[in-house]
């Protein structure tokens, strides 16, 4: 799934209203929000219990696509996921990506919740598809693997605007970031292990 996949499932238009900030400002913070989720789920998706909760979290968000409206998410439910995902690291993780001069005037506390559920559904669409075309076998890795896939795991070639190619130009070296956030120290952090 490419980055560009996920934009189309956001309300770009609508995010940049309700934050105040251009549609340019928005999109980069959801490529950022997003980079961050992905992350954190792929680190969740590392352990067999990780693993386990994300399946059973994905099974409601099954069948459910983008939105045309920030109204239309529940917010509610994207802040028990980025809880989940982010663990005692939220407030850390969303006080450095607030202070992003490429993001300046996002509020990352309120995004992320925007932006969860709409990245679960696509998650859960995309493991759907899987287990149908695979006859209900799980493949070794299974959700850690799909995840993976999702931000460019293993694919070393990087073709093609991928998550991964985003994590790479963010994560790789801090001058292509043009002085913005360091996510590579906060997505670090958060596949660092707790201490």
């Amino acid at each position: 799934m490419a980055l560009d996949d996920i934009l189309k499932q956001v309300p770009i238009d609508d995010i940049a209203a309700k934050l105040n900030v251009s549609p340019d400002v928005a999109k980069s913070a959801v490529e950022q929000g997003g980079a961050v989720l992905l992350g954190g789920l792929a680190k969740n998706a590392a352990s067999e219990e990780g693993s386990a909760a994300i399946q059973n979290a994905l099974k409601k968000h099954e069948g459910k696509a983008g939105v045309s409206t920030v109204d239309e998410v529940d917010q509610a439910d994207g802040d028990k996921i980025v809880t989940h995902v982010l663990g005692d690291q939220k407030q850390e993780v969303t006080s450095k990506l607030n202070a992003s001069d490429k993001t300046a005037g996002i509020d990352f506390g309120k995004l992320l919740p925007i932006l969860a559920p709409i990245i679960m559904g696509l998650i859960a669409n995309k493991n759907k598809e899987k287990s149908t075309t695979s006859d209900g076998a799980e493949s070794g890795g299974g959700i850690g693997d799909l995840i993976g896939g999702l931000i460019g795991g293993g694919d070393k070639s990087g073709s093609g605007g991928g998550i991964g190619d985003l994590l790479g130009g963010i994560l790789g070296g801090g001058s292509s970031s043009g002085g913005g956030i360091d996510l590579g120290g906060i997505i670090g952090s958060i596949f660092g292990g707790k201490k």
